[in-house]
């Protein structure tokens, strides 16, 4: 908006008003003939009307009237009636302007059209066209400005609301699309994963009490798969609540976070897990995990999960992983270290670097780094992966909370815990 359109916004009247009264001094003080300056009764007219100006700018109805009154007077008192034409023709601007019905515009011009055409009476058929001109340009060209300025404020207050009601309309669509394609992810994961976890879960629960006298180390194992299995479909189940209905389930801390206190034992059942794979994990664990907050606390124990799922996927059963966590300074270090010696499955030909170990991190059609890598981010932490001289290594750096905000990073506020004594999270599908 130029500044012609700022002079003539609703809310700057005063402004309006103050600068026509100053054009208004400085005519009566330039403006009159050589040899004839304002009269007495032409002074107090003009301050007259310069001051009813000011103190009803806010009401240009009565404005309108009383500047009307001052130029019918100046009509019978005064011959040079500038000032107080001027005034009337201005107020009726204002009406034109901010008028909330048509009809009070009208009747605002006849008043002042009726008052100016008195100062035609009795005068000479020339004069009177002179009048008629100038009454056109006293009342007319006011009102057709104000008509002017009325209707490029009315569409420019539809252009917004049309700008806002499409803006809503693409959200509410978004919502829309978004809704759908979580309901489609639910719908695929309880028709096509859930179902066939639950399948296998039976399956194990129906050979467990048809195979008899097994070797104990056999049945531990059918215990940890079945009890694994149970545990995934419990979590599916919630993950599909969500998807379907995130507003409803959004109190149920148990989807996103863990007891801090808790977190020491869920590690160590990591850990323990890992190892009846067959890893061999050496774990050195800082008690002071304990005292994380929740989100931190989550984000380490699914760092773990997926590190040593992915030590046994790509470097095999018989690995050695070497597993740190360490708080300091209130800093949480982790990082998870293996040999590559143990001769894992999906390691593509050609593709080891020293020490045998891949150079890159094998294709398995999973995303278990990025979701690793978006988990640390999201904390303002960094994550680290690569080779060393014989194997992997996955490290991150969890900053405090505060040292995170002072760096202006991105920190998610820790929700409410599950209630001690709920089982631990089980680890993500990678």
């Amino acid at each position: 908006m130029g500044w012609a359109g700022r002079l003539f916004d609703a809310r700057d009247t005063l402004v309006r008003t103050v600068l026509l009264d100053l054009s208004g001094v400085g005519y009566l003080v330039f403006g009159t003939q050589a040899g004839h300056p304002p009269t007495g009764t032409q002074w107090i007219l003009a301050v007259a009307a310069f001051g009813v100006a000011l103190l009803l700018h806010r009401r240009p109805v009565v404005n309108l009237v009383v500047q009307t009154a001052l130029l019918a007077v100046a009509i019978c008192l005064v011959d040079d009636i500038m000032i107080n034409q001027v005034g009337a023709s201005w107020a009726l601007l204002e009406v034109t302007m901010r008028a909330r019905r048509a009809r009070t515009i009208w009747l605002a011009a006849t008043l002042l059209a009726v008052v100016d055409l008195t100062d035609s009476i009795g005068d000479p058929p020339g004069k009177v066209a002179s009048g008629v001109v100038g009454l056109a340009l006293e009342v007319g060209v006011p009102v057709l400005l104000g008509l002017v300025i009325r209707t490029n404020r009315e569409l420019s207050r539809q252009a917004v609301e049309r700008t806002v009601a499409e803006q809503r309309r693409r959200e509410s669509e978004g919502r829309a699309a978004r809704a759908d394609e979580r309901s489609a992810i639910a719908r695929e994961l309880h028709d096509v994963v859930a179902h066939h976890v639950a399948s296998m879960v039976l399956r194990v629960g129906v050979a467990r009490h048809v195979l008899t006298d097994l070797d104990p180390r056999v049945d531990e194992v059918f215990d940890d798969v079945h009890g694994t299995g149970s545990a995934a479909l419990s979590e599916l189940r919630r993950l599909v609540a969500v998807l379907r209905d995130p507003d409803g389930v959004r109190g149920d801390a148990a989807l996103t976070a863990i007891e801090p206190s808790a977190l020491p034992a869920a590690l160590g059942a990591t850990v323990d897990r890992a190892r009846r794979a067959g890893i061999t994990v050496q774990a050195d664990i800082d008690p002071a995990v304990g005292s994380l907050d929740a989100v931190r606390g989550l984000a380490v124990l699914r760092l773990t999960q997926e590190a040593l799922t992915n030590v046994a996927r790509h470097a095999g059963p018989s690995a050695l992983a070497q597993l740190v966590v360490a708080v300091q300074d209130g800093a949480v270090h982790w990082e998870v270290t293996d040999d590559g010696h143990g001769g894992g499955r999906g390691l593509a030909p050609g593709s080891a670097g020293r020490g045998g170990r891949p150079a890159v991190v094998p294709d398995g059609g999973g995303h278990g780094i990025t979701g690793m890598r978006e988990r640390v981010e999201v904390l303002g932490g960094r994550l680290e992966v690569g080779p060393t001289d014989t194997g992997w290594r996955v490290r991150a750096v969890l900053p405090h909370v505060g040292a995170a905000s002072a760096a202006g990073k991105p920190v998610v506020s820790p929700p409410r815990v599950a209630p001690a004594g709920s089982p631990a999270p089980e680890p993500e599908p990678a």
